[in-house]
């Protein structure tokens, strides 16, 4: 795990590598898969949280669009409750085809019921509805992309990283109440 020091004049120094390192430095550990910890050079206060969260900021910033406008919405309006809020913010987005699906399920066994549409002409029907063709495909995720939504890889980006921050919060509580 990298130790990165914060000095009183708001510089960060990481301890492993024996030289400061910016805030996109730091990204790029992560990115690459490396554990990073905070800590204030005079007090040994754990500052990883504060300083993740400037990462996002300045990444929103440059316009990187990191995260999507619902996720950061819903951090805000989360307060203190911010991992149970996000992991529920992530997976909203998956549920949206379930119930995509069980609508044009539910319309198409209303219109066999009324007799306006063949029982296999509806599971043909179905069938073509919900196992989309390439293009379809893309036009979906194109669609919500530029409504917000994350794609499913993001998703299991961000769950990974919301398990090892609890992980993380779990711990430090941990030792917090041992400490009392």
């Amino acid at each position: 795990m990298a130790l990165i020091k914060r000095y009183p004049n708001r510089k960060l120094y990481d301890t492993e590598a024996k030289k400061y390192i910016t805030l996109d430095g730091i990204a790029a550990l992560i990115r690459e898969g490396e554990e990073v910890q905070v800590v204030d050079h005079t007090t040994g206060e754990d500052l990883t949280a504060l300083t993740l969260s400037q990462i996002i900021f300045e990444q929103e910033k440059k316009g990187g669009g990191f995260l999507p406008k619902s996720v950061l919405t819903s951090l805000v309006q989360a307060g203190g409750d911010t991992v149970n809020t996000l992991r529920r913010g992530l997976t909203a987005p998956l549920d949206l085809f379930r119930q995509v699906d069980d609508e044009i399920d539910k319309r198409l066994q209303s219109l066999i019921n009324r007799g306006e549409l063949a029982k296999e002409e509806g599971l043909r029907l179905r069938r073509k509805l919900l196992n989309r063709e390439p293009d379809a495909d893309e036009e979906i995720e194109r669609v919500l992309t530029a409504h917000g939504v994350p794609r499913k890889e993001e998703i299991q980006k961000l769950n990974e990283q919301i398990e090892t921050l609890s992980a993380k919060l779990e711990s430090l509580l941990a030792d917090k109440s041992s400490e009392s």
